[in-house]
């Protein structure tokens, strides 16, 4: 047969409802996705995705020992794989909470295959959009910062140019590297743009 056999996404799943978490793991091999270790609490998950090294953590927000946003807090910071949140809250503190501990998606139970593919595929691309922001500036923080301000950008263009969110990102860092200017500073000069056109 042609080239060998695509390598599986690896996974860490963690979810302190086993039944829950049984379901999730069926959805996931269905969809192809290898499930390398599973956790019932945010300490136990913690563990595994630094011994494990998957390409995603998928976890409830709502976990016992360590819940979910400050267990990806810790993921983000020590750089060692992206997290995906499912939770039963789609209210705004969480979002913002998400946000700030670098999660790259959450995904509002109930769910099925159908919701969960796409938010796995959107996480494994803004984690890698992320590692080229973090590459740019060699420093977490200063990499969520510029981050969110890029994500706006990226918004904007999207609702603006009608760009889906890969081609605005490539769009950002084509203007970034053509203009020897940051990512970061493309961003801002995106935006305000629009501000101005805006109050025009």
């Amino acid at each position: 047969m042609g080239g060998g056999k695509v390598t599986q996404t690896r996974i860490v799943l963690a979810e302190d409802e086993s039944i829950s978490r049984m379901d999730q793991r069926g959805m996931l091999s269905n969809l192809g996705y290898l499930v390398v270790g599973e956790a019932g609490d945010g300490v136990s998950a913690l563990n595994l995705a630094r011994e494990l090294h998957p390409d995603l953590v998928i976890m409830d927000i709502k976990m016992p020992d360590l819940d979910g946003i400050s267990a990806a807090r810790l993921l983000t910071e020590e750089k060692v794989a992206p997290v995906l949140l499912l939770t039963a809250y789609s209210d705004r503190e969480f979002v913002e909470g998400a946000k700030d501990a670098g999660v790259m998606g959450y995904i509002v139970k109930p769910f099925g295959e159908a919701e969960l593919q796409p938010a796995i595929e959107v996480a494994l691309a803004r984690y890698k959009e992320f590692r080229a922001l973090e590459r740019e500036l060699g420093d977490t923080r200063e990499a969520l910062e510029t981050r969110k301000i890029v994500e706006r950008a990226k918004g904007l263009l999207m609702d603006t140019k009608g760009l889906r969110e890969a081609e605005a990102f490539r769009q950002i860092q084509k203007l970034s590297m053509n203009s020897r200017k940051s990512m970061r500073e493309v961003a801002e000069a995106i935006l305000l743009a629009h501000q101005v056109g805006k109050s025009d």
